[in-house]
């Protein structure tokens, strides 16, 4: 049982930045958005004038979360585009949630 449950539980981490007119009111529906799928990690505004932080969690709620942040976002966002990176497989959790940076 313990190999199923490792087996479907792998851990994943992913770096993001988005591009398009998303600064602004977004960082909170990222964390809502976030919390809601049981992800960790971070969200900050860049002086760019994009996006970045990091997402670490379950590869299956990662993987939701990197489809909200390249389609969906807040409602008052419009994304040009996502870009992943650093993607990989983690023993564990470096976050206890997700939060805003500054």
């Amino acid at each position: 049982m313990s190999t199923l449950g490792k087996a479907s539980g792998a851990l994943k981490s992913v770096d993001y930045e988005v591009f398009g007119r998303v600064q602004g009111e977004g960082r909170g529906y990222t964390e809502e958005e976030a919390r809601k799928l049981g992800v960790v990690g971070w969200v900050k505004n860049t002086s760019q004038g994009t996006v970045t932080g990091q997402v670490q969690g379950p590869e299956d709620k990662v993987n939701a979360m990197k489809s909200w942040l390249a389609k969906v976002g807040s409602p008052s966002s419009r994304i040009d585009r996502t870009n992943f990176s650093n993607e990989k497989e983690i023993s564990k959790l470096d976050f206890s949630g997700f939060s805003t940076r500054y």
